[in-house]
């Protein structure tokens, strides 16, 4: 399976050089990652709110070593939350975060990515939209869900992520699928070892559906993170056996993959948010893209051959 390779591709430094070297790869990272500043992601935001989508906003980054590029996150968060205020998108774009970003990988980690992701959380409330938190690699879990529940005291509308390749998320899926909650499920794109996450496509794919179920007849929201079509089918039926109307869930897709679904999904009136990322520091995003999916890997190594 090329997925594992890919994954520890991405821990590579000298991966990292070589690919980021090549003169063609910024041209293929623009299908997933449309912008490095601000500035060049604004048009990206209004083209898609004027589409009918709505917008998750990550912005780029990992391997932080030092808590001033952990502040340094946290600024980048709250310029995008102002820039978003001045064209009164605030209720079209949400934001998405990465504790590590926030220094939660360094010593008194979990006290600082708190306090690094507190003023972005306040911020987003303040224009009328909110936060999801990101899943990581399953060390990190435990200090997000913590993280998760002290936000929500202030702002219950804070949301977070599950995998399903993880063997304890259905357990965190029964404690969150709860009033107010909000929970993007995905499949999981870090590698996991075998004592902790199922390793076959088929058995992620059941357990997919099976959280899946334990969120649809939940009291929560649940937002479904999958460009699937047989896996957006069945989120289809279970919402409709659970009695849900279409305002009471989502779907996510990432900018670039299956955008054509993004529309007939919209076009059908349902909620659909694209995860938009941008920045400089790539890499590690467009790594696990390559891992989720074959498709993804061939389209890179295609365009390296045709472009280089």
């Amino acid at each position: 399976m090329l997925g594992p390779v890919i994954l520890a591709a991405s821990r590579s430094d000298r991966m990292r050089r070589l690919i980021s070297a090549a003169p063609v790869s910024k041209q293929v990272v623009d299908r997933f990652i449309p912008g490095e500043t601000v500035d060049e992601i604004v048009p990206i935001i209004r083209d898609l709110s004027d589409r009918g989508l709505e917008l998750t906003m990550d912005v780029v980054g990992e391997d932080i070593t030092r808590p001033e590029q952990a502040a340094a996150a946290r600024d980048a968060y709250l310029a995008l939350i102002d820039r978003l205020k001045e064209l009164e998108l605030g209720d079209r774009a949400e934001m998405s975060v990465k504790l590590s970003m926030f220094g939660q990988a360094l010593d008194g980690g979990h006290e600082l990515a708190l306090a690094n992701v507190r003023p972005v959380v306040e911020a987003a409330a303040a224009i009328g939209t909110t936060v999801t938190l990101d899943a990581e690699d399953h060390t990190t879990l435990d200090s997000m869900f913590a993280i998760h529940e002290e936000l929500r005291k202030d702002f219950p509308q804070t949301g977070c992520v599950i995998q399903a390749y993880l063997f304890r998320t259905e357990a965190d899926a029964r404690r969150l699928a709860a009033a107010g909650s909000r929970v993007r499920l995905v499949k999981g794109a870090y590698k996991e070892p075998a004592e902790v996450a199922y390793q076959h496509k088929h058995e992620i794919d059941k357990a997919y559906v099976r959280i899946l179920r334990i969120l649809m007849e939940g009291t929560g929201y649940p937002m479904i993170g999958s460009h699937d079509p047989r896996l957006i089918s069945i989120a289809q039926e279970l919402a409709r056996r659970a009695g849900r109307k279409l305002d009471e869930y989502e779907f996510q897709m990432l900018y670039g993959i299956r955008s054509d679904e993004h529309l007939r999904l919209a076009a059908e009136g349902h909620r659909m948010r694209v995860y938009t990322a941008y920045g400089t520091d790539w890499y590690g995003y467009f790594m696990r893209r390559l891992a989720e999916k074959p498709a993804n890997l061939r389209f890179f190594a295609r365009s390296m051959l045709t472009r280089g």
